[in-house]
Formats: structure tokens, C-alpha cells, sequence
């Protein structure tokens, strides 16, 4: 199992004119390698290589030309050079600078040739012995399988018509409330899905859960630059989960005695690769949304389900607590973000929030939109309108008459004043249409 929207996007990447070696970049075990795999199918020929096995990375170390080098993957693979469309899928690349510099050349004297790569931390190898092949290669992201993964996975063809569909039946909502409970539940790991798809029984997915997180602990010691670090790194995991959506100070992190410089710097190492992200606010209020580093940054970690399961509450969502209550409502918060991220496609795709932080009174949205240029609100809470306080302040000193509220009711769409008077219409979505989010927008924007 992993998250299929990849493979359309591969496609896409296969048939430009002016392609480019392609970087997959995200987490590990979220599918990278199998769905090149499947993506090979689409070619006459596949060269798939671990920079990970010594024979392999010194295909890349030795000291031939560049022609040299393609004879030899070539010979090496048993494939023949001219023998039709050839995909070569370069794995954990970061483990051969030489391998790297080389892409810049795929480029320019390999055209012929489909190239991806992937690996983690690569930004550690710029300007360290090899020149980086900036604007000679494109990136890619692969993420945790979204909620309309988790429909494929699940055989939910049904409901996967129903929730594209424009005309959205009420019916269905029940349905697929139910069904967006259960991923909430699990997350999106490839694995995990692929277990929970075959057995429906969330009480065997622990096994994976555990595994999943030593495994991220086995990787400390690639990451980390001295033995200091490694500690660091693994009380950063032991510890993260367990702060999902909270906003962070680096100073003691996790009941720790560490030093905020220490501690910084090995969150910003994790950040690469992507097993969390530091979201810090901005106050703007339209584009661009400059991050605002001098306050403290909000934590989201690479899983829901990860988080459900570390921090122990997966038994209260399984007796149907309303995710917008459960863990002062970051569960809800955390898989929204989640759920953003999982349709965007660039690298360069971030989230972002929003704060007024006064001596006299603070205020928080827990997302902005962007939409056509347009920054909209995004708050998700239930209850009353009145009760989004935040979302009106930025109303008020914003020029737009429009926010999102994402919850657990039905669509809806109201016309509502701020605090102080402001008219503004408020569209309501059920957390089960954020992938329609765009196309829900539409129509009251156009």
C-alpha cells in the first residue's frame, strides 16, 4: 500500500519535454522505493540501485567519465543501452556525494535516460566536496497516504464516488464520518493502512506502530554529526509525539535538562527528514506569509495515527469521542494539517498559522489558505459562531469576508458577523472534504 496519487504525478514528471532527474523526497517507510517499483512497470527497461550496498555506491566513487559511468550501470543491471525506455531509480542517494554531482549530468548528456533519485538530508551535502546539482534536478514529495488513499485501500469504492461527486448526497455523511474516524484512528503509514485494509482489526497494527518508531530511532546514528547528537535526536522521538500541535520551546524540551542551541539544532536535523516539522506563526494577513521565527513554532509530526498510538488515546477515539475534543482538540488539528499537506505536491508546499500576539490579549487561527492568491482563515473548532473569536480578529484586520470552519457536522454555509460587526460568510466542511476543499471554495469565490 502506499499513496497511488503518486504514480500521476510520476507520469506527469515522465512526459515533459523538458524533464529533469527527479529527487523523492519524504519520510522513511511512507512507500518511496515501492512506488517507483510499480512505476517501472511503464517502462521497457528498470535499473534500480541501493546506495546502500557498497558494490553499488562504487559504481558512482570510481574515477570514469561520465559515459563511462552510464556503461557500467548498464553492464552492471545486465541491460543493454539502447534497448528501449530505461528508468533508473537511484536509492538512498545520500549515501554517495559523488552520486549526487553526478545527476547534474543525467541532465545535460543523458536525456534519453529516465532518472529519480531519493534520499535523506541531502541539503547537508551542498557545498561539502561536491557541487550540488541546483536547477539541474526537480522535487517531489511523498507523504502519508491521505483520506482518499485510505478509501482505496479499504475497497470503499462507493463512498469514494459519493465524496466526488459535486452534488454531495446528506446521506452520506454518516458514512464517511465514520470512515474518516477510522483513519483518524490509524493514520496513513503505508503499512499500517495496508494491515488494516486486509484485517480491519486496529488492536493488530501495534506491532507496526512499534516497529515504525525503532526504526526511526536504528536511523539516529545517519543523521547525527557526534555521539552528543545522537542523544538528542532519540529523546527528540522518545518525546515528540506526545506534543503533537503543541507550540514548543527548544529550552528543556520533553522534561529534558537540554540547552535550547542543542536542542534546536536537532530538531532542525529531524525536520529534514520530515519526520516532523516546526510550523512557527505569522502575523501577516495576506501573501506572502513570512514565518515569524522569533515566537515559538508549532509541532507536527509525519503521522496521526503515530501520535493516536504513542500517546495512548487511540482507546478513546474507538469509543467514538468527537475528535475536535479529544487532547484539547489537537488530534483534530494534528490530521487536518495532515490531510493539507498529503495534496499538495511541492516540496515547497508548507503550512501555516496565524497569531495576534498583544501584551493586552493573543489571538490564533489554526491555518491559512491560500486560494487564488487569497489568504482565508481556516479554523477547526465545532460549537456556536461566536465562539471563534480568533477567526474574527483576523477577519476584522484582514480584507476578506471569508473563512473555513472544519468540524464534524455537515456542510454548510453561513453569513456571519465578527465581534465587532463585520459581515463574512463562513463555509463549513466536514473533516472528511478537505481534499475538496479547493473545489468547495470555487463557486463562492469565483
Amino acid at each position: 500500500m502506499f499513496n497511488r496519487t503518486i504514480l500521476v504525478q510520476l507520469k506527469k514528471w515522465a512526459e515533459k519535454a523538458n524533464r529533469k532527474p527527479l529527487i523523492i523526497r519524504g519520510a522513511r517507510q511512507v512507500g518511496k522505493t515501492t512506488a517507483i517499483h510499480l512505476f517501472a512497470k511503464d517502462f521497457d527497461q528498470y535499473i534500480y540501485l541501493n546506495l546502500e550496498k557498497k558494490e553499488e555506491r562504487q559504481l558512482f566513487d570510481a574515477e570514469n567519465t561520465f559515459h563511462e559511468l552510464i556503461m557500467s550501470l548498464f553492464i552492471y543491471a545486465g541491460k543493454k543501452r539502447n534497448n528501449g525506455k530505461t528508468l533508473i531509480f537511484i536509492d538512498e542517494i545520500q549515501n554517495s556525494p559523488e552520486a549526487v554531482g553526478l545527476l547534474r549530468y543525467f541532465n545535460e548528456e543523458a536525456g534519453d535516460l529516465y532518472v529519480i533519485a531519493a534520499g535523506s538530508l541531502l541539503e547537508n551535502l551542498i557545498n561539502k566536496r561536491i557541487s550540488f546539482p541546483v536547477g539541474r534536478v526537480e522535487y517531489m514529495a511523498i507523504r502519508p497516504c491521505s483520506f482518499i488513499e485510505f478509501l482505496v485501500a479499504c475497497n470503499e469504492d462507493q463512498s469514494l464516488v459519493l465524496l466526488k461527486q459535486d452534488d454531495f448526497p446528506a446521506y452520506a455523511h454518516d458514512k464517511l464520518s465514520s470512515l474518516f474516524h477510522n483513519y483518524v484512528i490509524i493514520g496513513g503509514m503505508p503499512e499500517v493502512v495496508d494491515q488494516y485494509a486486509k484485517t480491519s482489526d486496529i488492536s493488530s497494527l501495534g506491532d507496526i506502530y512499534d516497529s515504525l518508531i525503532l526504526s526511526y530511532l536504528d536511523d539516529v546514528e545517519k543523521y547525527a554529526k557526534n555521539v552528543s547528537m545522537i542523544q538528542y535526536i532519540r529523546h527528540i522521538i522518545n518525546t515528540a509525539f506526545y506534543g503533537a500541535c503543541d507550540r514548543i520551546t527548544f529550552e528543556k524540551f520533553g522534561n529534558s535538562v537540554y540547552r535550547s542551541r542543542e536542542m534546536k539544532e536537532a530538531f532542525i536535523t529531524l525536520q529534514k527528514t520530515m519526520l516532523l516539522q516546526l510550523v512557527y506563526p505569522t502575523n501577516a494577513l495576506q501573501l506572502p506569509l513570512l514565518p515569524n521565527v522569533k515566537f515559538k513554532p508549532r509541532l507536527h509530526l509525519l503521522d496521526t495515527g503515530l501520535v493516536n498510538y504513542i500517546s495512548g488515546v487511540q482507546v478513546e477515539l474507538l469509543q467514538n469521542i468527537e475528535i475536535s475534543e479529544l487532547y484539547r482538540g489537537k488530534i483534530a488539528e494534528h490530521i487536518v494539517g495532515q490531510e493539507l499537506l498529503a495534496y499538495t505536491k511541492s516540496l515547497q508546499d508548507k503550512l501555516h498559522f496565524w497569531t495576534r500576539e498583544k501584551s493586552t490579549s493573543s489571538a490564533e487561527v489554526d491555518y491559512l489558505y491560500v486560494y487564488n492568491s487569497k489568504v482565508i482563515p481556516v479554523e477547526v473548532k465545532s460549537g456556536a459562531i461566536g465562539r471563534l473569536r480568533s477567526l474574527h480578529q483576523f477577519i476584522d484586520r484582514s480584507k476578506t469576508n471569508f473563512a473555513i470552519r472544519l468540524w464534524s457536522g455537515k456542510k454548510s454555509v453561513d453569513q456571519a458577523l465578527t465581534l465587532s460587526g463585520k459581515r463574512f460568510t463562513l463555509l463549513n466542511l466536514p473533516f472528511y472534504m478537505i481534499s475538496r476543499i479547493h473545489k468547495e471554495i470555487e463557486p463562492i469565490l469565483k
